[in-house]
């Protein structure tokens, strides 16, 4: 049980890149980007094709880091200057990149069994939580400067910052690219720790994402920056968590592992909206017998007669 959940934190570390980076679009910018499911892979292909190629591990997870930026700035690009819909400009990429990994790997799957990774001769669960700490603090300053500001406010109101002379065009690439190279730079990560990369390994992140980002959100809260991206980080390991205990029901498989994610992030959505219900209903029974009350004590004549009146 302790190993399991220790290895569900261990995923949930490298999984926080790409969950950081699903922020970006669909918190930040408003962005709905499937791209998401194809930079995965991309990330993960680049780095095993490079390593197996003698490439030093950490020169093959910035190529990965640059690989998808670049597909992040060609959705971008389809979006703000080919005038495509943002869902369908990700959804056109995610199919692009299919066959462009295919062509970095030149065959489905990658093994790096035998090969010097970053955790070769590291422990995950002792370097991770740094280096995932480090991204948070970068990404919060970053937000903080005129273009984070920038990039924020476009997701928030576009037509407003640009009458103040903002290319709302190139902060939607930025922020885009930024996501895209987050989400690679994870699929790297999850590939050097799982020693292979294979062409359908990005299949449902966009949904591992969200679910990260919600649950983070709906148990931790967005008060600010900082406890927005903290709450997408722990979100990221809750949900590996939950999914670890899930998977160790006995009736569930490790095939169910699409259904579980998906049912994770359908309560995680459904959740917000039952507890809002719930508390306008105990305020409105609060009300209705406050009410009741007074009415009780006036018509007894507690301070104003209603039969008189």
């Amino acid at each position: 049980m302790i190993n399991s959940l220790l290895g569900a934190t261990e995923l949930g570390l490298l999984y926080a890149f790409m969950a950081l980076g699903v922020y970006i679009t669909f918190r930040i910018l408003d962005f709905p980007d499937l791209t998401v499911d194809g930079s995965f892979t991309t990330g993960g292909a680049i780095a095993a094709v490079m390593i197996t190629h003698g490439y030093a591990p950490w020169l093959a997870t910035l190529a990965a880091l640059a690989g998808g930026m670049a597909a992040g700035m060609c959705t971008g690009l389809l979006h703000t200057k080919g005038k495509i819909n943002g869902l369908l400009s990700g959804i056109l990429m995610m199919i692009a990149l299919y066959s462009i990994n295919l062509r970095i790997m030149g065959k489905p799957n990658v093994s790096l069994m035998g090969d010097t990774t970053l955790f070769s001769s590291v422990n995950p669960l002792l370097v991770m939580p740094f280096a995932v700490l480090l991204l948070k603090i970068l990404m919060d300053l970053f937000l903080r400067t005129d273009l984070g500001l920038a990039l924020r406010a476009t997701g928030d109101n576009a037509r407003m910052i640009r009458s103040f002379g903002v290319n709302t065009d190139n902060t939607t690439i930025l922020g885009i690219s930024l996501s895209n190279g987050l989400v690679a730079l994870s699929g790297a990560l999850i590939t050097q720790y799982s020693t292979f990369a294979d062409s359908s390994m990005g299949i449902g992140m966009i949904v591992i994402g969200l679910a990260s980002v919600i649950i983070g959100e709906a148990i931790f809260g967005t008060g600010s920056v900082f406890r927005a991206t903290l709450a997408v980080v722990l979100g990221s390991i809750v949900y590996r968590i939950v999914v670890a205990l899930a998977l160790r029901v006995e009736w569930l498989d490790a095939s169910d592992l699409k259904l579980i994610t998906a049912l994770i992030v359908i309560i995680a959505l459904v959740f917000p909206s039952v507890q809002r219900f719930m508390k306008q209903k105990n305020t409105a029974r609060k009300r209705t017998a406050e009410l009741a009350e007074q009415a009780l004590i006036l018509k007894k004549g507690g301070g104003f007669d209603v039969e008189a009146r």
